[in-house]
């Protein structure tokens, strides 16, 4: 035992255990090999030494020594260090704890005789087999030294290269199909911005310049969070971690460090405890503004109090006195443009003047709604309205939530949704009326539906009548498209609104908002104010601003009333918005910090000033990227006027508009652009398809999207299979244009159809389809990570969620076990919904048998099916360890919440979704084999042609090595990283 030499394996006992390893006493006799003699006391324990944590186990890495080993286990370990000190590092990751034999794949004597290569070999091979017109060679590392630069890892090796061992070279396939043949210039040239041309002087002070600019004090607040949480997790950490239990790996005569450390721990233990809990109690004694208002915000009584019956507030709204005006308009004509103020009415009292005429004795009501949430909770309310449950005379149905029954008389339903229903009847047999509200959005599946609707109003002659509502649009051009129908206007309870505009152009709008509410709160009268910014950040960071600068001025002066702060956005909880709606408390003033869903959607009583920094968030298609990203850009002139229409509700108002009115006439459009000009319309194409619509480009869309861009989709189509080389839909892509979402989702259920994975498929979907399911608290973000590795599995993202849902299932799905594992309960139930939805859809669409189990479903013919949708959703690993999008070639990155974020190995991914945080990021990743893509994809995809370069590499720039401006010359290979 006094000679232990580097490479040897023995016997040993575990002593004690550590957050950073176990120390194990190795036992002696040759190998100690005979479980006997330690059984009966015969062996001794002469030297033990270190097992660190990454030494444990090998593919994984490990967060508790405890999950491999415990006190008094026996286990076989490597010696891989003697020191001169006489310390020994061990390792148990390529040893066989049953058998006690090196795990490595060499055998016989010369094992440990063998030269191992350092990291500077393995780095100076992987340069070398990466240079241009080298050919690729498989390299036999060491375990121990595994190379971190490879692009290949042992278990994918055999996937990335053909039998003779060359690599699978991948290109794009430029082949277009006949009936795009002649369009072959203009889908090269296609960017996919899809943007119609603005006439807008972009100067550096103009609005369009200030949004790409963004705002300065957003990034600063943005800053100072970030480090203020890297702060508190540094501090938890060392909590956690303490001084005694530092990681001894690699730090010299740790032992005598700790003794003499020991001692002064423990005699400022004592004071530093009594200092922090002092410290504590002053901290809770004094809390700061902003904690002080998120408390008192939390306890806030909800609802709208009201003292009026339902009957009386019905006959309050404006719309009701022209009630007999609109139903004879109605009745008179089959199309009907009706055009009033958010608050009239219109959503709600339309469809229910509707039913009390007698028009639901002929079909059903429908009201379409472009958001989910605004179907759901205008249902709710006109079922109050009605004295119905929810789901009986008056139902919803959005995407997969039906609530309706065979007694439905009204329903509301999203665009989408009543876009489904046109591909099983064209002419809308079931409906009487249709009420397209909220037109002036203009979504996709809206324009769509002018279309469809027009011509079957057409075909049925007086059977189905059509109601186009907004608050504002350009009523003479709705009129001009529906057959010149006419427009039916609602006067609303408007008052003189006087209007301001900034002198000089605003270089930070979120600061500029921060500094007028302040402004017109202490040097104003009564009256409450309504702010609009773009997104969730900004109204979180004005909130807060604004409490800390109230805070201050109400110390310094007693005589300024108090100001309630108070958000709304979109994805706030409902009981939490309906705090907006209730009554100002006398002596103070209420600040409603909202997005644009303020301009239409919701009424604020109350509002007499208007706070308009002139900025919103569109959501965009991005080709180069392949993914809807929200951009701030500046509100058009209708959206404005709109906005200062908010301040004219209950009196007279003040709009202050933080731009100058060069920038109102000048660089703002006069509508807003409508959505299929800046959308992916490779679903609008499939849909159209499946109506039996031949010639796509010529559609009479209110507004033409771009030739480029229906080329473009029609090919995207064609590579997925929906549509023939002739440009007609095929039996596949009838099936899913009949799902519920996205193409390449639709197509990806398909193909598990044929691969007998459907289930395991259906729950992906499914939990791709809900928000995210893992919980990460503030406070508890370790735990919430440790418990989230429980389940990731070594193929990626997508096999994880369906381990978790799987687990879920095991338990019963249980709320209590959710919690414990920090999941999202409520995400959960909704993809359970979602997947009961589906098997029922697709137990109708499947021409085979589905299997009745999906035990036997493997982890690559579940990506495999993915893949045959997402193919375009691939990227490729660079020499220089990131990745690039192998259509378009962006580099992007894999998001820290992956399951292989800083795996090894990693060659070829596939993602569900790109991310733009701070740089492009890849969500919901999982690895694949290049060989797949030639398998799932070959319209898409070609092996490079035998002694020609692929597409990548003929754009590969070569950049050299050598740097004759580096003194330390590291461009050399010998100065690689070790």
């Amino acid at each position: 035992m006094e000679n232990i030499k580097e490479g040897e394996i023995h016997r040993g006992v575990v002593t004690s255990i550590k957050p950073y390893g176990a120390f194990v006493a190795l036992e002696e006799g040759e190998n100690s090999r005979d479980d006997d003699k330690h059984r009966n006391g015969r062996y001794r324990h002469k030297r033990s030494g270190l097992c660190h944590i990454s030494q444990m186990v090998s593919g994984r890495r490990l967060e508790d020594p405890r999950e491999v080993v415990s006190v008094g286990d026996r286990v076989w370990v490597e010696v891989t260090e003697v020191r001169g000190d006489g310390k020994i590092s061990l390792s148990m990751k390529n040893v066989d704890q049953a058998t006690g034999k090196e795990t490595r794949g060499v055998s016989g004597p010369a094992e440990h005789t063998r030269k191992r290569k350092t990291r500077v070999d393995a780095w100076e091979m992987t340069q070398l087999r990466q240079a241009y017109g080298v050919k690729r060679t498989k390299m036999d590392f060491s375990a121990e030294d595994e190379d971190p630069y490879a692009e290949v890892d042992e278990e994918s090796s055999e996937g990335t290269e053909d039998e003779e061992g060359q690599e699978v070279e991948i290109q794009l396939n430029e082949e277009l199909p006949p009936f795009l043949a002649g369009s072959a210039g203009e889908l090269r040239g296609h960017t996919g911005q899809n943007e119609p041309e603005k006439a807008v002087r972009v100067s550096d002070e103009s609005l369009q310049r200030l949004a790409e600019k963004g705002s300065r004090f957003l990034a600063e607040t943005r800053k100072e969070k970030a480090e203020k949480r890297r702060a508190a997790e540094r501090s938890r950490r060392e909590r956690e971690r303490g001084e005694d239990e530092e990681d001894p790996m690699g730090m010299e005569n740790i032992e005598e460090r700790l003794k003499e450390s020991t001692k002064d721990l423990k005699e400022s233990s004592k004071e530093s405890t009594k200092n922090l809990k002092e410290s504590t109690k002053d901290f809770k004694n004094t809390p700061s503004a902003v904690d002080q208002w998120k408390t008192e915000s939390s306890l806030q009584q909800c609802g709208f109090p009201t003292l009026k019956s339902i009957r009386q507030q019905r006959e309050s709204l404006p719309i009701f006195k022209v009630r007999s005006q609109l139903m004879r308009q109605v009745a008179e004509n089959s199309m009907l443009v009706v055009v009033g103020e958010t608050g009239s009415g219109k959503s709600t009292q339309i469809t229910q003047y509707l039913a009390e005429e007698g028009y639901g004795a002929h079909g059903m009501i429908a009201c379409t709604q472009p958001r989910r949430v605004a179907a759901k909770s205008v249902a709710q309310r006109v079922a109050e309205e009605v004295g119905c449950p929810l789901g009986q005379e008056v139902g919803y149905q959005i995407r997969f939530e039906d609530c309706t029954s065979s007694k439905t008389v009204i329903k509301y339903m999203t665009d989408g949704m009543l876009e489904r229903e046109v591909l099983v009847d064209p002419d809308m047999g079931r409906y009487s009326v249709i009420m397209l509200d909220e037109a002036h959005e203009r979504t996709v599946a809206t324009d769509v539906l002018f279309a469809l609707l027009r011509e079957a109003v057409r075909r049925r002659k007086g059977g189905l009548r059509v109601i186009v509502t907004s608050a504002t649009l350009d009523s003479g051009k709705f009129s001009r498209y529906f057959d010149g129908c006419p427009v039916f206007h609602i006067a609303g309870r408007a008052y003189p609104v006087k209007i301001l505009h900034s002198r000089q152009p605003e270089p930070d709008y979120v600061a500029a908002a921060i500094d007028t509410v302040v402004q017109i709160h202490v040097n104003n009268a009564a009256g409450d104010i309504l702010v609009f910014l773009t997104g969730r950040e900004e109204i979180e960071a004005c909130c807060e601003a604004i409490v800390q600068k109230m805070a201050v001025l109400r110390n310094a002066d007693r005589g300024i009333g108090e100001l309630l702060v108070l958000p709304v956005y979109s994805a706030m909880p409902s009981e939490m918005q309906s705090r907006i709606f209730e009554p100002t408390p006398r002596g103070k003033r209420k600040v409603v910090v909202a997005t644009n869903i303020a301009e239409t959607s919701i009424t604020i009583d109350g509002i007499l000033y208007v706070v308009d920094p002139g900025f919103v968030k569109v959501n965009a298609y991005d080709s180069r990227l392949g993914m809807d990203r929200l951009a701030v850009e500046p509100v058009s002139r209708a959206q404005a006027d709109q906005r200062a229409g908010r301040a004219g509700r209950t009196g007279p108002g003040v709009c202050y508009r933080l731009y100058t009115r060069r920038a109102y006439d000048h660089d703002m459009c006069p509508a807003p652009v409508p959505e299929i000009l800046r959308h992916n319309l490779a679903t609008t194409v499939l849909v159209l398809k499946a109506l039996g619509v031949a010639h796509v480009l010529h559609f009479p869309f209110m507004d033409p999207p771009p030739r480029q861009a229906l080329l473009a989709a029609l090919h995207e189509l064609y590579i997925l299979g929906a549509v023939s080389p002739r440009g007609s839909i095929t039996p596949p892509g009838k099936a899913m244009a009949r799902f519920p979402m996205d193409p390449l989702l639709s197509r990806a259920l398909l193909q598990s159809l044929r691969l007998g994975c459907s289930r395991d498929v259906i729950v992906i979907i499914a939990m791709i389809s809900v928000p995210d399911v893992f919980l990460r608290p503030r406070d508890h973000r370790a735990q919430a990570d440790r418990a989230r590795r429980q389940f990731d599995h070594p193929s990626g993202d997508h096999l994880t969620l369906l381990a978790v849902y799987r687990r879920w299932q095991d338990a019963n799905y249980s709320r209590a076990w959710c919690t414990s594992h920090y999941l999202h309960w409520k995400s959960l139930h909704r993809a359970r919904e979602v997947v009961r939805q589906l098997t029922g859809m697709v137990g109708a669409t499947a021409t085979a048998t589905t299997p009745s189990s999906s035990s036997s479903s493997s982890a690559p013919t579940i990506l495999k099916a993915f893949l045959s949708g997402f193919f375009k959703n691939c990227a490729k690993r660079s020499p220089n360890d990131s990745f690039h999008t192998l259509a378009e070639n962006t580099p992007v990155h894999i998001h820290p919440s992956s399951a292989l974020y800083r795996k090894p190995g990693l060659n070829y991914l596939l993602y569900h979704s790109l991310i733009l945080t701070n740089m492009e990021y890849m969500h919901c990743v999982s690895k694949i084999d290049p060989s797949w893509l030639l398998q799932c994809a070959p319209k898409f995809y070609s092996p490079a042609k035998h002694g020609q370069l692929s597409l990548a590499k003929r754009t590969e720039k070569i950049s050299p090595l050598w740097n004759k401006f580096d003194p330390n010359q590291s461009w050399r290979l010998s100065r690689g990283r070790r």
